[in-house]
Formats: structure tokens, sequence, C-alpha cells
């Protein structure tokens, strides 16, 4: 019941900052929200997949953080290259644009 309840107070917290307007920027909107996400997710593994370091012998809470390293490292990489390739190559672009 307790994961139930703050289930619920998870989800209606953001969806009463997104539709009240609470914040100016949408960024700071998104940021909490993602705050409020990650709070979620916590409250989902520990009230309701019963994941803690004593289960199985530690060996769900070890494959949790080794996939959530992959992600960490897949994501922080592609948002690496997409910003690389972004800085590298619009000089180029620009430069063709102005000169014309």
């Amino acid at each position: 019941m307790i994961g139930f309840i703050l289930s619920v107070i998870l989800t209606a917290i953001p969806f009463w900052i997104v539709m009240g307007g609470v914040f100016e920027t949408s960024s700071t909107t998104a940021l909490v929200i993602l705050g409020f996400a990650a709070v979620q997710i916590v409250v989902h593994m520990i009230y309701f997949l019963h994941m803690n370091f004593q289960s199985e012998g530690g060996w769900n809470m070890l494959a949790l953080i080794f996939t959530a390293v992959m992600v960490f490292i897949t994501l922080a990489g592609s948002l690496w290259v997409m910003y690389h390739l972004n800085v590298n190559m619009m000089p180029g672009l620009m430069e063709s644009v102005h000169g014309q």
C-alpha cells in the first residue's frame, strides 16, 4: 500500500507542476520532472519488484547497476558524438551560406 500511495503522489505532483505552470522555464520543469521520475523508479524497484542487496545474494542489484552503467555510457557517448558532429560540421555550412 505504501508503494501505491507513493506512486500516486509521485505522479500527481509532476502533473500539477506541468498543468499549473509552476516554473517559468521549460528546462527547470523538465529537470524537476526527471527528478521525480528517478525517485519513482526507485519506489517501484523497492516496493513492487522487491529489489534490494539481499535478494538472490545481491545479483539482482548487481545486474541493475551494470545495466545503469551501460545505459549511461551509451547515452553519454551518443550525446557526445552528436554534439561534436554538430560543432565540427556546422561551421563549414555556415560559411558557405554567408559566402554566397
